[in-house]
């Protein structure tokens, strides 16, 4: 590991190959996504520990609904067994978790669950871990603007033009910085509906490495090739 690396402050990864990873093992898809979710448990204590301020991963998309029913129950029961241990995890390591996405397209434990990892977990001060779940990014901006739509005519906000920081303050992830390297696993080279608008200026890195195998190495790797940009603003030299 090179000590000397810039580290980015926020990174996002689409985890993407969990179930080529688990044919290729000759193994059910479902069998994939558990071990992603170890992995992604994981990632958390090596971007912790690599000194990566924010982690988001996208787990969970609104087109995800599309998939075969047994395979979307599967991954609802999955997710209801890591909100119940990312509870602890959260104590734990003092791990302020958020989750993104509309929340109320799931079911109703799940909500429940949410609402007590984010309230439990909203003062801690080590890892800020986001999970997209249910999250879409043209969803996410058709919210913001309906939620704009509906305060300007409550009065709660005035009829003013929309600034970009008004708009980011209604999205999902208001507060938290734009991630400065983007990562998806498994050889796609595409966003997917994810963070569309926070990653104006992010670096991507694409790996042919399925998600289930990103690890320390692997994202040692994603760090060398962020800190071989130019990474330019206006013009600007960073």
């Amino acid at each position: 590991m090179n000590s000397d690396l810039k580290v980015p402050e926020h990174v996002a990864i689409i985890l993407d190959g969990n179930g080529r990873w688990a044919k290729g093992k000759g193994m059910p898809r479902n069998y994939g996504h558990i071990q992603g979710a170890r992995a992604v448990e994981d990632m958390c204590e090596t971007a912790y520990n690599r000194g990566i301020k924010y982690l988001t991963v996208y787990a969970f998309s609104t087109e995800n609904w599309s998939r075969p029913d047994d395979e979307v129950e599967a991954l609802m029961g999955l997710l209801r067994n890591y909100l119940k241990t990312c509870i602890k995890r959260a104590k734990k390591n003092n791990m302020c978790v958020r989750v993104l996405g509309d929340k109320s397209k799931l079911a109703p434990d799940l909500q429940e669950s949410i609402s007590e990892l984010e309230h439990i977990s909203r003062d801690f001060t080590g890892l800020h871990f986001q999970v997209a779940i249910n999250y879409g990014s043209r969803d996410e901006m058709i919210r913001a603007l309906n939620h704009i739509v509906d305060d300007v005519r409550s009065g709660t906000v005035s009829d003013d033009k929309v600034t970009e920081e008004m708009f980011e303050s209604y999205l999902d992830t208001a507060g938290i910085p734009a991630p400065d390297l983007l990562i998806r696993t498994s050889g796609e080279q595409r966003l997917s509906n994810f963070l569309l608008w926070q990653s104006a200026y992010t670096e991507f890195y694409f790996t042919d490495v399925h998600w289930p195998d990103f690890g320390a190495d692997e994202l040692e790797k994603a760090i060398e090739a962020y800190n071989k940009r130019d990474r330019r603003f206006g013009g600007v030299r960073q």
